[in-house]
């Protein structure tokens, strides 16, 4: 088995491949570093993976569950070899979750990740607001597009950024 290219993860891909996890991927998810959503998206992108030969240079770091979306967080520079061929892969997932699915890039910056969460909607401007309370809220006004509804629930989305990134969003709309 080794040799063979695989979804990169945090565990090893005998543990994926087997179903059985050894003692250090045990480990992991005992002590929360990996959730039982993670090994299950890390389990159904190995299957994708002979369809979709791109798969096998994807590091996937965590999937993020919010109601009817799914937030799958990959490595720099992933996010568009799970977009391609013409949507597939997200769809096949989509179908396999139940969820509506979203990828975003891990370790990039605020505006990066705000972009991709938002995608393919524009963002206007992004800003902190301070509250009397000692918190801050980022407030990122989205430019919609022909005045219609936005193409993702804007509650799951925020729900991802406060998992995610720890961040509390206020999204505004304008034409």
């Amino acid at each position: 088995m080794e040799g063979i290219p695989l979804v990169k993860t945090v565990l090893c891909s005998f543990c994926l491949k087997s179903g059985i996890l050894c003692q250090k991927c045990s480990e992991k998810v005992k002590s929360g570093e990996v959730s039982e959503l993670d090994l299950k998206i890390a389990r159904l992108l190995l299957s994708l993976e002979e369809t979709y030969p791109s798969l096998q240079n994807v590091y996937f770091y965590k999937a993020v569950d919010a109601g009817k979306t799914l937030a799958i967080l990959v490595g720099k520079g992933d996010v568009p070899r799970l977009l391609g061929y013409g949507g597939k892969i997200i769809k096949a997932l989509s179908e396999k979750t139940g969820k509506s699915i979203r990828v975003l890039e891990y370790g990039v910056d605020d505006r990066k990740f705000l972009e991709d969460l938002f995608a393919p909607l524009s963002i206007v401007t992004i800003n902190t607001i301070w509250l009397p309370d000692g918190t801050t809220e980022t407030r990122v006004i989205l430019r919609r597009k022909g005045g219609r509804q936005p193409p993702f629930d804007v509650k799951a989305l925020k729900e991802i950024a406060r998992k995610v990134r720890n961040m509390t969003l206020r999204v505004e709309f304008t034409d």
